[in-house]
């Protein structure tokens, strides 16, 4: 009975562990990093002045934006 215990425990810990690795290289996936105008252009993109709220953004033709710096 203990053993079984202690092996749900870490098998539930092990789980939680993964989850986690797998969210954090996800996230880091899903985050683009920041590029000056220039490079945007270069690229085939386009510079989007932004709003009263949001930065400078270039928009790609495959449709994602990234943030200008």
């Amino acid at each position: 009975m203990r053993t079984r215990r202690l092996f749900g425990l870490a098998l539930a810990t092990a789980t939680l562990a993964g989850l986690s690795a797998v969210g954090a290289a996800t996230a880091q996936a899903a985050t683009y990093p920041s590029i000056t105008a220039e490079q945007c252009t270069a690229q085939g993109g386009t510079v989007h002045p932004g709003g009263p709220y949001t930065g400078p953004s270039c928009k790609f033709p495959d449709g994602h934006s990234e943030r200008i710096t």
